[in-house]
Order: C-alpha cells, then sequence, then structure tokens
C-alpha cells in the first residue's frame, strides 16, 4: 500500500494540535471534533487522557484497526506478524505474502508500511506532551510518574523504529512545527545503532526511576510500570547482544534482565499456559494492553476459525511449526524417538502444542476437528470452503471458546495482547548468560543460572518437559533458541529473533509446507507434505526494512535508504 506525504510523517502535526484560524470573523469559529490548545495544556484531566492516548497509534493502511487503532507492534490484526514468519500464513495474503516472497520494496511495504510513519507521529506527540507537562499545573508527584510514563511510551516507539529499520533520526525532545525549516538536514540524519539504543536505554532508565512499581488506582492495567521500562530496556539490550545489532554486550543484557527479576513481583503463571492469554493481568504479565466493551480488537475466533465452523482461517500455522514441538520426553517427534508414531504424529507433543495449534482430530468446541480428506468438516470439503486452511492447521492460541465464533460482534474481542511477560525475560537472562558464562555459572548479582531459567519456563505447570540436558554454550545456545521459538510462538518474537540471530537466511527461505490428510477406507489417515505457499525468498537486504519512498522523497533525498533498496 502506498502514502503520499508533503512533508516527514515524524513532523506531522498531530490531528489533536491542528488547529486552524482566520482574520476573517464568519470563518472564527470552534471546531467541535477536536479539543482546544489551551484546554490540553490546562486541563490536567484532559492532559492526561491525551497522555494515556499515546499508547495507541493512528490508523494508517486498510485491514487494520478493526474495534479499536492500533498499539505498538502489531498485536492482534487480522493479519498477525506471525504470518510474516515460518510460522504461519496469512489465509487471505491481505498484503502478507509479498513479505513472505522477498519482494518488499521502498514502494511496496505491504502490512509493514505503517511502522515509520506511525512511530514518528507518535514521538512527536510525545515530545509535545513533555512540554506542556512541564508548565502545567499538578502535584509535583503525579507529574514525575507522568514524565515517566511519557518517556516509556516514546521510547517503545524508538523500539518499534530501531528493531525493523535499524539506524533512526532520534529527534530528542524537538517538536517540530508547519513554520520550522522541515528540510534542515539535521532531521534526516541517521543515528547509528549502538547510538539509538544507548539513547533509548537511558530513557528507559530514567523512566523506570519515575514509574510506579503497580498498577493501582488511577494508574489501571494497561499503563507502563516500572517493570514495563525494565522488560523493555532487558529486551533491547539483548538485540543490542545479537549478531545483526553488534552494538552492546551480553553482560548488560544479563543485568537488563536482572534488574526485572530483582523486582520479585512477577513469575511463571501456573493456571494453565493457554489460559493466561486469555486473561487480564496474570501474574507473569509485565505489560499488556487491555481491551473492553467497545474498544475491542479483531474478533479472533471467527477470523483464525476453522471453515467448517464458519471461521475464516486467518493465520493457519505450517507444518515447520508444528514440527518444532518436541514430544514429551523432550526429543524431537522422529523415527529414532520411541513415543513417536507417525501414524499419530500429533499424540504425546510438548503441552503447548494442543494449546497453539488445532490439527485434524483436535478436540474444538462441540467436536473435533476434520481437516481430512475426503469429507472432512474443515477441509475443502467442508461448508465455506474458500476460507478452508492451505496448511492443514488453524490457530488456538489466544482464541477464548467462551466467545461466540458465528456472529460474535461486540462479544469478542477482549483478550490481552500481551507486550511483555516474565518467561520473556527468563529467555532473555538464559540466552545471555549462556553467551557471557556458559550454561551452568550464576552470574554474579542472579540467583541461577542460564540451564535453570530456561527449565524454570518448561517446569510450568500442565507443561512439565523434562530438564534441559544440552552440554556446553554450543549445545545450550541451540535449546535456548528451540524454547523461544515454542513458548513466545505467534507473539510476535521470531520475526526479530531469526533476524538477530542472523539465520533469516536459511529460516525464511524454506519453503513454507502444510499438510494433506487422507483418510482411508479403514477409518486410518495418510500424511502427505505439500507447498502451502510458494516463492518464499530472503535476501540479506532483507534484514531490515526499506524506509517508505514517499519519507526518502518528503526529505528531499536527505533521508539516506538502508543498503540495497
Amino acid at each position: 500500500m502506498k502514502y503520499k506525504y508533503s512533508i516527514p510523517v515524524f513532523i506531522l502535526i498531530s490531528g489533536v494540535l491542528a488547529l486552524s484560524s482566520c482574520k476573517k470573523d464568519f470563518l472564527d469559529v470552534t471546531a467541535t471534533d477536536r479539543i482546544p490548545t489551551n484546554t490540553l495544556e490546562s486541563d490536567t484531566a484532559v492532559f492526561e487522557a491525551f497522555v494515556t492516548n499515546e499508547y495507541i497509534g493512528t490508523k494508517l493502511q486498510d485491514k487494520e484497526a478493526d474495534g479499536t487503532n492500533p498499539g505498538f507492534g502489531r498485536g492482534f490484526e487480522y493479519s498477525m506478524w506471525s504470518s510474516l514468519t515460518d510460522e504461519s500464513i496469512y489465509n487471505n495474503d491481505d498484503a502478507t505474502w509479498i513479505i513472505q516472497r522477498g519482494q518488499l520494496a521502498p514502494e511496496s511495504l505491504g502490512a509493514l508500511g505503517v511502522i515509520w510513519g506511525r512511530s514518528y507521529r507518535s514521538i512527536r506527540e510525545c515530545n509535545y506532551a513533555l512540554t506542556v507537562l512541564a508548565k502545567i499545573q499538578m502535584s509535583a508527584a503525579h507529574k514525575t510518574m507522568l514524565e515517566g510514563e511519557i518517556k516509556f511510551i516514546r521510547a517503545f516507539r524508538y523500539q518499534d523504529l530501531i528493531r525493523n529499520y535499524g539506524k533512526v533520526v532520534l529527534m530528542g525532545d524537538k517538536v517540530m512545527g508547519l513554520k520550522d525549516d522541515l528540510q534542515d538536514p539535521a532531521l534526516f540524519k541517521r543515528a547509528t545503532i549502538k547510538e539509538g539504543i544507548d539513547y533509548v536505554v537511558a530513557q528507559l532508565d530514567d523512566a523506570a526511576s519515575k514509574l510506579p512499581q503497580d498498577n493501582s488506582g488511577s494508574w489501571v492495567g494497561g499503563r507502563a510500570t516500572k517493570g514495563a521500562a525494565l522488560a523493555l530496556k532487558s529486551r533491547l539490550t539483548l538485540y543490542a547482544a545479537s549478531p545483526l545489532y553488534a552494538a552492546g554486550t551480553w553482560d548488560a543484557a544479563v543485568n537488563a534482565a536482572q534488574q526485572v527479576i530483582a523486582l520479585n513481583k512477577y513469575n511463571i503463571y501456573q493456571g494453565g499456559y493457554g489460559n493466561m492469554f486469555l486473561i487480564n493481568q496474570s501474574t507473569e504479565s509485565i505489560f499488556e494492553r487491555v481491551y473492553t466493551k467497545n474498544a475491542n480488537h479483531v474478533h479472533l475466533e471467527i477470523a483464525n476459525g476453522p471453515n467448517g465452523y464458519g471461521g475464516w482461517a486467518g493465520n493457519t500455522p505450517t507444518q515447520t511449526m508444528v514440527e518444532a514441538y518436541d514430544l514429551t520426553n523432550g526429543l524431537p517427534a522422529n523415527a529414532t524417538n520411541p513415543l513417536y508414531d507417525p501414524a499419530k504424529p500429533y499424540e504425546n507433543r510438548d503441552p503447548r502444542f494442543k494449546a497453539t495449534i488445532l490439527y485434524n482430530g483436535a478436540a474444538y468446541r462441540e467436536r473435533n476437528i476434520e481437516t481430512f480428506i475426503p469429507g472432512g468438516k474443515d477441509s475443502r470439503d467442508g461448508n465455506d470452503n474458500w476460507n478452508t486452511t492451505k496448511t492443514g492447521y488453524y490457530l488456538k492460541k489466544f482464541m477464548n471458546d467462551a466467545y461466540p465464533l458465528q456472529n460474535p460482534w461486540g462479544n469478542a474481542g477482549f483478550q490481552p495482547w500481551i507486550y511483555f511477560r516474565y518467561a520473556e525475560i527468563l529467555l532473555n537472562f538464559a540466552e545471555a548468560s549462556n553467551e557471557a558464562y556458559g550454561p551452568d555459572a550464576v552470574p554474579a548479582g542472579a540467583s541461577f543460572s542460564a540451564r535453570q531459567a530456561i527449565n524454570m519456563i518448561r517446569a510450568r505447570t500442565g507443561v512439565n518437559m523434562p530438564a534441559v540436558i544440552a552440554v556446553g554454550k554450543d549445545d545450550m545456545r541451540i535449546a535456548i533458541r528451540h524454547e523461544r521459538q515454542i513458548e513466545l510462538a505467534f507473539e510476535e518474537h521470531r520475526f526479530y529473533d531469526v533476524r538477530r540471530w542472523k539465520i533469516a537466511e536459511v529460516t525464511e527461505n524454506l519453503p513454507c509446507r502444510g499438510v494433506i490428510i487422507t483418510k482411508n477406507a479403514d477409518g486410518s489417515f495418510s500424511f502427505a507434505s505439500k507447498i502451502a505457499l510458494d516463492g518464499r525468498k530472503f535476501e540479506p537486504k532483507h534484514y531490515w526494512l526499506p524506509i517508505p519512498r514517499a519519507e526518502i522523497l518528503a526529505s528531499g533525498n536527505k533521508l539516506d535508504q538502508n543498503p540495497l533498496y
């Protein structure tokens, strides 16, 4: 999808501030569809509402923001971020297949075309909020918390920019307006990756020192806390130490993860892996977006449900993702594993498999899934077969069976989107600690090793996978990467993980496979591999996204494009 801007998006005036005036009395009217600037800058309740609204971005593209506008990243949209990876494909394309097929271009970014514009717009609005905060009358304590909140939101927007484009323009606290020199070369100078991450980490340290530790009273769930700021710092320092970024140290990443752990506030949720994604503010959740009646997200159950139930298939898991799940003895599902039966390939899997993927024979709502042919209700022989999965699987994770699948409008779409949870922090710690000290050393200031951290996740009630037995740093690296793939599946990590590890030229060039299941006359099933989406392609330039051509042109070609685009 293409956009045309007359000036760079990151210095556009926000709609809420785009007030007009005229010397002619008959045109000097008070707008009724926006808040006057003087009200925003003097009424503390209005100003705080402006700040909390910054958790939500502006809709810039079709097929997004169904229900409410986007937050950070992508979250619950029709086509999820997983469908830009080897985790799933989006059954109905919606501008995702060009990314899977390596056809990205500055003029054609598909579902990824809004990150630059949305992020810089929010950064400008945060900078404006900081200028208002300095002048508005309110208690010093509350003003301090709001400053931390604004800086956290701004830092999150920079994270979205850095992990997608690498080098970014750091705006500082500047608030650019239409009367400023919008062709000043300094506006388009991209900082190095290290400069960008160092700046954001410093902002997060400042934010963490100002934010409350808990959500309580008027600081409701969904607003940032100290833990949220430190969790974002943990993620960024892990990225910085990774091969693609090469802009930090593993030791710094260990320390950042340990800062979250040391809060002694979060733990591994023991109420069921799948249930964790259906409830607000579990003990594992560090920062999440909360939805409510009349402020919902995509109705996930119909958008991703099997065609036999009246669903639209949506984000359909790949065979690659299915095969990533080990069996309950902790070993891969292959002929050498005594628990593996090729006639019943979905049995004895890591319990997170059944909580994440719907497969042929899986219990779902009032019956079992039927993706087999001939005659399967959720296959091409079923109803609404234009919505039949192309991979042979459907998504289970995030789906709430208590919500209606058919005619759900207004009665679904309330699951939280979890931005950070404790399992991610433990995985960050495990990866960094293993790289810095090996699998079994306990770093100074920590209370456990990389191995112990990963085993805490695997010991979750209802998962109870065997302890990792990897020997040495290299084997543990493989185990940790695999654990991230399983534990964090469909949560917007895989896209960035395979890039920061610089393995995307392998993982993203593999065919997108699915399965054809044939029901035999005796009731048994035969399984055959198929290509679910042809033409997957990843080139070295795809480690970073191209900056939209409209932004390059608006800068008078002063803004440097990413290499090879």
